[in-house]
């Protein structure tokens, strides 16, 4: 007896889910694809939100940026929760590594006294501001249409609180996870004159009600002068005072900066690029804000690495929003 062995190919009726399939065509999907696009109700809404009922829920209103798809702002890093998850674990576990070194070596406690007195009163009072990111970022997953816009502003959001806690565990290994230095450093952000113009801009923003506006002023201006500000070039004037150790324990929001550029140029890249109406709007909101952010970091530049480097941070950004056709009005065109 002989046994014949035959295979036989099933072709699948369809290759993706039908909304996918409207979008980019019957073919086998991306994960970020099926996780991303088209998955927010748009239709059969049976009541306005009773805590704002001037809009209807996912709408496209409260903005006054137009666009014909939100959908054609993406992330190009092509995170979904399941991507970005792997991705900040790997992240945290690096962070982990340098925190753990420098906790079990106390090299934050051999520290000079003024030094670290610097540190409680420079550097870990960004906490505040983190949980300012923090809280915008959510608002605005909240009020953006497309889910490839929400998504990349709460993971954002998380982010921010996440560096928030990496600020504050600088503290507690000054003190010994005693608290009191993180009590100091608060004190300095309610008090010192240095971080009022900072605290203002914080609770300005937290009250914007347009959201993109607020991811304009929140991901591109302010982030844009302060990351280059603090983690460039405070970070080498920090190592020159002797607190080279501290590099490690800011090494994630670098490396999360330079990650985050990718995003929020694609996003601002794709609304300047839509029409002439969103960038006059774009440039009005940089005329209004980024003086404003310029201003609330000038008094931390002065009392550490000097005017000059925030200038330098202003250029850059103005580099940068020349290439979508806006300018910084502080930088000579």
């Amino acid at each position: 007896m002989s046994i014949e062995i035959k295979t036989t190919s099933v072709e699948p009726i369809r290759h993706t889910y039908s909304h996918i399939a409207r979008r980019f065509g019957d073919k086998p999907a991306t994960r970020y694809q099926e996780a991303s696009y088209d998955l927010e109700a748009k239709t059969n809404f049976h009541y306005r939100p009773q805590w704002d009922s001037r809009y209807e829920l996912n709408d496209d209103r409260r903005t006054a940026i137009r666009m014909e798809d939100w959908y054609a702002v993406s992330d190009p890093r092509q995170f979904y929760y399941g991507a970005y998850v792997g991705n900040r674990a790997k992240m945290q576990e690096a962070a982990e590594t340098s925190f753990g070194f420098c906790d079990k070596r106390n090299l934050l406690t051999r520290l000079p006294e003024e030094t670290q007195k610097q540190l409680l009163r420079l550097l870990v009072p960004l906490r505040h501001v983190e949980l300012g990111a923090n809280m915008n970022n959510s608002k605005i997953a909240g009020d953006a249409v497309a889910t490839t816009v929400s998504q990349m502003h709460i993971y954002t959001a998380m982010d921010r609180l996440g560096i928030g806690q990496y600020l504050s565990r600088i503290a507690l290994m000054i003190d010994g996870s005693t608290g009191k230095a993180l009590d100091e450093s608060k004190g300095y952000w309610m008090d010192d004159e240095l971080w009022q113009p900072m605290r203002k801009l914080v609770e300005d923003t937290l009250v914007v009600d347009d959201w993109f506006e607020l991811t304009l002023v929140q991901n591109i201006l302010l982030d844009g002068l302060m990351y280059t500000l603090i983690y460039d070039k405070m970070d080498a004037w920090f190592e020159s005072q002797g607190a080279e150790d501290v590099s490690m324990l800011t090494e994630f929001m670098r490396d999360w900066y330079k990650e985050s550029l990718r995003w929020t140029n694609a996003m601002i890249k794709a609304v300047s690029g839509e029409s002439e109406a969103n960038r006059e709007l774009l440039q009005q909101w940089i005329d209004n804000w980024e003086p404003q952010a310029y201003s609330a970091l000038k008094p931390l530049a002065e009392a550490s690495v000097g005017i000059e480097a925030l200038d330098e941070a202003r250029a850059e950004l103005s580099t940068r929003l020349k290439k979508f056709g806006l300018q910084s009005r502080g930088v000579s065109a």
